[in-house]
Formats: C-alpha cells, sequence, structure tokens
C-alpha cells in the first residue's frame, strides 16, 4: 500500500469513526475504501472490523456521562452480542467467498434503506415509547443477538439496527440509548476482531489506517457529531454505499 493510499485509508477512518459514533455505518466508508484500493473483500472486511476497534472505544467513551446507570444492562445485552459477533465471524469464514460477495450487496443496500428511513423509524420510535419495558425482555435480547450476528459478519450499519431495537424496547431516552449503542457495537467489534486476528487474514496495513484515523473519528463524531445536518450526513452515506456497490458488482 502506497502512502497515498494508506492516507485515503485513514481519511476513510476519520469519517468512519465519526459516523460510527452519531450513526453507526461507517463501515460503508471504510469498506468501500479498501475495495477500491485492491483489497479483496473478505479480507477488507475483516481487516475493516479489526481496524475500528479503537474508533468503537473512542466513540463509547465519548458518550461515558449518558452511560451512567447502563452497568446491569449492558453487561445482560453485552453477552448477546458477543454471542452473536462470534457466529458472524464464523459465518463470515466458513461460508464461500462468493456467498460473501454476493450477500454483502444486499446488506449494503439494505443499510442505505436503514439509514434513509431512520426519521421514520425515530419517529416510530418515539411513538411506541409509552409501551416500552424498563429492561426490554427477551425480544430485545434476541434483537441484540441478530444484531451481533450481522455486525460480525458485516458491520455496516449495525449501529442503526441496535438503536431501533433499544429505542423500541428501552424506556430511555434517545441520547442514553445511542451511548448504549456504542458500548455493544464495540463488544461486537471486539470480539469479531479478537476471531479474524486469530482465524483469518488481516492486511494490518490497512487494519492500522482504519484504526488511526477511528480514533479520531470517534472522538470528533461523539463531541461534534450531533451538529452534522442528519439529511447531509444521511446523503453521504447513501452515496458511498452506491459507490461500494458499483465497486462489488464491477470492481
Amino acid at each position: 500500500m502506497t502512502g497515498w493510499e494508506l492516507a485515503a485509508v485513514c481519511a476513510a477512518g476519520v469519517v468512519a469513526g465519526a459516523i460510527n459514533a452519531v450513526v453507526g455505518s461507517g463501515s460503508l466508508i471504510t469498506f468501500p475504501t479498501l475495495v477500491a484500493l485492491g483489497v479483496d473483500p473478505v479480507t477488507a472486511n475483516v481487516s475493516n472490523t479489526v481496524g475500528l476497534v479503537p474508533g468503537s472505544f473512542s466513540a463509547a467513551y465519548g458518550y461515558r456521562t449518558e452511560l451512567q446507570g447502563q452497568r446491569d444492562r449492558l453487561l445482560r445485552l453485552g453477552l448477546a452480542s458477543a454471542l452473536g459477533a462470534l457466529i458472524g465471524g464464523i459465518l463470515l469464514l466458513f461460508l464461500d467467498p462468493d456467498v460473501f460477495e454476493i450477500v454483502v450487496v444486499a446488506l449494503i443496500a439494505l443499510a442505505c434503506v436503514l439509514v434513509l428511513t431512520q426519521p421514520k423509524l425515530n419517529a416510530w420510535v418515539a411513538a411506541r415509547r409509552e409501551h416500552t419495558r424498563p429492561h426490554g425482555g427477551t425480544a430485545l435480547w434476541l434483537g441484540v443477538l441478530g444484531a451481533g450476528v450481522y455486525g460480525g459478519y458485516f458491520g455496516a450499519a449495525q449501529g442503526v439496527l441496535l438503536i431501533g431495537l433499544l429505542g423500541i424496547f428501552l424506556d430511555d431516552g434517545l441520547q442514553r440509548v445511542n451511548a448504549a449503542k456504542n458500548v455493544l457495537a464495540l463488544i461486537v467489534n471486539g470480539v469479531a476482531a479478537a476471531f479474524f486476528i486469530v482465524a483469518a487474514d488481516v492486511d494490518w496495513q490497512a487494519a492500522g489506517g482504519v484504526a488511526l484515523g477511528a480514533v479520531a473519528g470517534g472522538f470528533l463524531g461523539a463531541r461534534l457529531g450531533r451538529r452534522i445536518p442528519a439529511p447531509v450526513l444521511r446523503g453521504v452515506i447513501v452515496a458511498v454505499g452506491v459507490v461500494a456497490i458499483i465497486v462489488l458488482v464491477y470492481g
């Protein structure tokens, strides 16, 4: 990887880290960047997951005030995230790579739809708030497990899924929900990354470039992300998602 290519990966990591802190779709930035630079799609996904772990930590740390009082909840739901991430990572490595290239296009398209429909999803969440349960119950645990499988296999927009689930089933404010989302995403990325380091081929230059950028982006997103106009942010994410699909189909 040349110096300019590494710089591009770092820049993508900054943007992805900031987006992950606020929305949770940063892989739509870093994954297609790595693929466009010639990294094999499965290796790009593995390296991207490893690289985003430090950024996930910085995003969670940036929301530490909103995490107060959520310890028991996160311990319970974190187990579901960890188990789901391990299942997703195993599926990624043991399914046919051609299957991944087909499925990932559908997942990116789904992620773009989720990002586009997030305002309506949030409105629906708000309308359901009077019917929520304090701890979410079994339904939320299973939903977080499913989101963990998705995140371990291909993490783009797992944050959108988690915000939707947590917002529907928990009786809490959306900022605290977003803080919990950052911790659960950190668990998913961390468990999947640990598995990939042991069982898969990691492009350490790519992972390192993503990590350097994502750390800065995670802090930036936690501090300034709420000031970015949501329509602009969604538009960028969807545009990059379309580029990712084109790269995967025609690259």
